[in-house]
């Protein structure tokens, strides 16, 4: 693996049975064969997450009674914490679970802001609704200046140093994703960090983490942050939890909590327990390739493994899907193919592309493609979940096409093919 800009494919044996591992990769359960390429919207659930889910949840009995299969949940339960860690590489801090990951970014914002001096609050142009309109609704809340750093239309990201000028001795919060949901962008939060602190070295930072998490290896060990969230449900697992990690000294700032709790929980009420569950089994299928590679029994090492080969494994795709092969040209090389925020360097993008036809409307084009077998996402200025990023670039809207490493190079093949043709409309 001595030049991995353009990724590295698992072998076709592993491949399959990677595919094996997720409900409805190839076909809809009531429409038929069909690729989906909405997985930055949603993602496919493993099998074992969704059968473990329903396992659990289908157990009446709960924590904090003395039989045994109370303590077997408890149990499930710390595995599931433990195992939130590895995903972060979490040594400290404290662990929030909500039904949503917006909902926690709107928790950590809101406690950050409420309680830490300072006369601005940060963010970019990019950032999801919830990190977004959170920190814009507590700098209206607090009077507080809301500086928004702008992107940039060439790499589809925002650049450090847009960042970082905005950032003072006065700056309470500063709040960025790590990755776009629009054009895949990834944020080089590293030295984001680095550049932030040495302006104020008791800054207090966020980061959603939502669209990345999914794709690559998070460390918080390297980035040092206060506060990151992301969504189980858009890391093959299931729909009703998010999750945020906060740093020890954000855990403790005044927040929502039960009086006979310690300062530092920030969990509400009774948990579902099957949701830790599956946080262990999403921990337990990404070690499961990382041991395909490595001899290691150190659970974060094969988890932390198994997503950079992940990482490389989507790259590949991507590469397929942009540049093509001898018989089937990619999406660069399509005539009446747009596709927008182009970046050449496909080690700063996660797995997401916008794209265009010159002939299709979006709306039209998605409806075209559906015909075809193939599931992708319009992104339009006419959505609240949209509109602010697309100015930024000035686009009027854009085709998002996110596929994920279970896939495969015949359906990347496949989806050219019904590109091309649907070119030719």
């Amino acid at each position: 693996m001595n030049n991995v800009s353009n990724g590295v494919l698992f072998s076709d044996g592993l491949s399959q049975e990677i595919k094996e591992c997720f409900y409805h990769v190839d076909n809809d359960p009531i429409l038929g064969e069909r690729l989906f390429f909405a997985n930055a919207g949603g993602s496919f659930r493993l099998k074992k997450a969704v059968d473990t889910f329903a396992r659990i949840d289908s157990i009446p009995d709960y924590p904090g009674l003395i039989h045994e299969r109370a303590r077997y949940l408890e149990k499930v339960q710390e595995d599931g914490l433990n195992d939130i860690r590895i995903i972060l590489n979490a040594k400290a801090g404290s662990i929030l679970t909500t039904l949503t990951a917006s909902q926690a970014m709107f928790d950590m914002v809101r406690a950050i802001a409420e309680n830490v001096s300072g006369t601005n609050m940060v963010t970019s142009i990019l950032e999801h609704p919830s990190a977004y309109d959170s920190m814009e609704y507590y700098a209206e809340k607090l009077k507080k200046e809301f500086r928004v750093a702008k992107s940039n239309p060439v790499t589809g990201g925002v650049d450090v140093d847009e960042l970082i000028k905005l950032v003072d001795k006065d700056t309470c919060l500063l709040s960025v994703m790590y990755a776009s949901n629009i054009s895949g962008a990834i944020f080089d939060i590293e030295t984001i960090v680095k550049k932030a602190r040495a302006i104020k070295p008791d800054l207090y930072i966020l980061v959603d983490a939502v669209q990345h998490t999914p794709h690559s290896v998070i460390d918080l060990q390297k980035i040092p942050v206060d506060g990151i969230n992301f969504a189980p449900y858009k890391f093959f697992g299931c729909r009703g939890l998010g999750i945020a990690w906060l740093s020890e000294r954000a855990a403790v700032l005044p927040h929502h909590k039960m009086t006979a709790k310690g300062t530092n929980v920030w969990d509400l009420g009774s948990p579902a327990i099957s949701q830790f569950a599956v946080v262990t089994e999403i921990v337990n299928y990404v070690c499961w390739i990382g041991g395909k590679f490595i001899n290691s029994n150190d659970r974060r090492e094969l988890f932390a493994y198994g997503m950079e080969r992940i990482a490389l494994q989507e790259r590949a795709l991507m590469a397929r899907m942009l540049n093509g092969t001898d018989e089937i040209p990619g999406l660069r090389n399509i005539k009446g193919v747009k596709v927008f925020l182009d970046s050449e360097d496909l080690t700063k993008r996660d797995f997401i592309i916008a794209m265009g036809f010159e002939n299709l409307g979006y709306e039209q084009a998605v409806q075209e493609y559906d015909k075809k077998g193939v599931i992708v996402y319009e992104r339009l200025t006419s959505s609240p979940y949209s509109k602010r990023m697309l100015d930024s670039f000035k686009l009027d809207g854009a085709l998002r096409i996110a596929p994920l490493h279970c896939h495969s190079v015949a359906d990347i093949d496949k989806f050219l093919i019904a590109t091309m043709e649907l070119s030719r409309l």
